[in-house]
């Protein structure tokens, strides 16, 4: 009898769903009604272990690094090298818009309408990270508030020794049974992958797809060489890890990512591929995993460089060189200024097209494919997630390469 490891499985489905989507893209609704729960089901056993395992694994990493200091450094070098990819992901976005000019030939709709949500500010988002309430964080998912509460009762469990080692053994136990449970409902994985793309690729056949082909080439080609040269030099640099080992190692998360277009939703998947494939300890890996499933976009960011061009070539407005600077440093800043707002792809891409004077309404142009956008940009983000925390382990001299 034939056994298929994790990647295996989830490409098996992926590439079934596909096929069947292509099948019932007449019949579009029939796939939402018949096959799509399915798939729900299985983002719904995702997200049922997001919150135990995030809260229990930082627990446990913080206490066991029972240094204030070790955590400030993993945190400052987490930032740095998210914003620093973010940058040169939006970056070659706009390299990519200005050669492959993927607005020109469109026409926008005469309906075309779009809603726009306000950001929060800065002085608001600080004051967001941390909970007021910690069992609503937990409630309503908030990763950041939770990684800063994790934090604290790490730390604290730390400081009262003794009396502090029963609760440390609890929340162990519930990290490694957690682990379990992510192994549990991975065994689903292939039906949930099928059926989460059935109905996306039923939708969006190729009557959606065709007039913004070169949109959606221009975003994937982007990602894929984002991946190339900047996650393989990165863990190649810093890791002495090969390319090819990492990719291999990080690919249940990365097809995982691109089926449910959720970080959130493959944090679980994450934190175990990185610490069983690619031997990043836990300590690091429940930090900066779940800090960058919240506001590491590079995939975003991306997507954004390439959209206000889009938007611009549609509108017939050429954009100068200091235009494009202000989308770069726009765009790396609302990765951050938007992290944890639901709807934040959006949100960043009101903010880029008003910062450079760009009309809203073409945002209306590419939200019918915003689904197959997102699949690829969701994918990198969780690869840069990755990649991060062996980058982070690396210069920590705490990566197993074995």
């Amino acid at each position: 009898m034939l056994k298929f490891n994790v990647t295996t499985k989830i490409l098996i489905g992926l590439i079934l769903g596909v096929f069947v989507g292509l099948l019932f893209t007449s019949a579009p609704d029939a796939a939402k009604t018949y096959i799509k729960p399915f798939g729900d089901l299985f983002l719904n056993l995702i997200k049922m272990i997001i919150v135990p395992l995030v809260l229990s694994s930082l627990v446990v990493g913080a206490a066991s690094t029972g240094d204030v200091r070790k955590l400030g450094r993993i945190g400052a070098k987490t930032m740095a090298y998210y914003l620093l990819t973010t940058a040169f992901a939006v970056t070659l976005g706009l390299i990519l818009g200005n050669i492959l000019d993927p607005g020109m030939g469109m026409t926008l709709p005469q309906d075309a309408k779009v809603e726009v949500k306000q950001a929060p500010s800065v002085v608001e988002t600080l004051l967001n990270i941390v909970p007021t309430n910690p069992v609503k964080a937990m409630a309503e998912a908030n990763m950041l508030q939770i990684i800063v509460f994790a934090i604290f009762l790490g730390i604290a469990i730390t400081f009262i020794g003794e009396k502090g080692k029963p609760v440390l053994n609890f929340f162990d136990s519930l990290a490694e049974i957690s682990y379990k449970i992510v192994g549990i409902i991975m065994e689903y994985a292939p039906i949930g992958v099928f059926a989460l793309i059935v109905p996306v690729v039923a939708a969006n056949g190729p009557s959606v797809l065709l007039p913004l082909l070169k949109v959606i080439i221009t975003v994937y080609l982007g990602c894929a060489l984002h991946a190339a040269l900047v996650y393989s030099s990165l863990v190649s640099i810093f890791a002495r890890i090969s390319p090819i080992r990492f990719f291999r190692g990080a690919a249940p998360a990365i097809l995982m990512a691109f089926t449910t277009s959720s970080s959130s939703a493959t944090l679980p998947v994450s934190m175990e591929v990185t610490e069983k494939n690619l031997g990043v300890p836990k300590s690091i890996g429940s930090f900066v995993l779940p800090l960058g499933a919240t506001i590491n976009m590079d995939g975003t960011a991306l997507y954004q460089g390439v959209s206000a061009l889009f938007v611009a070539q549609v509108f017939g407005i050429n954009l100068s060189l200091s235009q494009q600077l202000v989308i770069i440093l726009t765009a790396t800043l609302a990765s951050i200024g938007t992290a944890g707002v639901p709807g934040a792809g959006l949100i960043m891409l009101t903010m880029v097209l008003q910062s450079v004077g760009l009309p809203m309404e073409g945002i209306a142009l590419i939200a019918g494919i915003d689904r197959i956008l997102d699949m690829a940009r969701t994918s990198i983000n969780v690869t840069g997630d990755i990649a991060g925390s062996v980058v982070v382990a690396a210069t920590e001299k705490e990566l197993n390469r074995t």
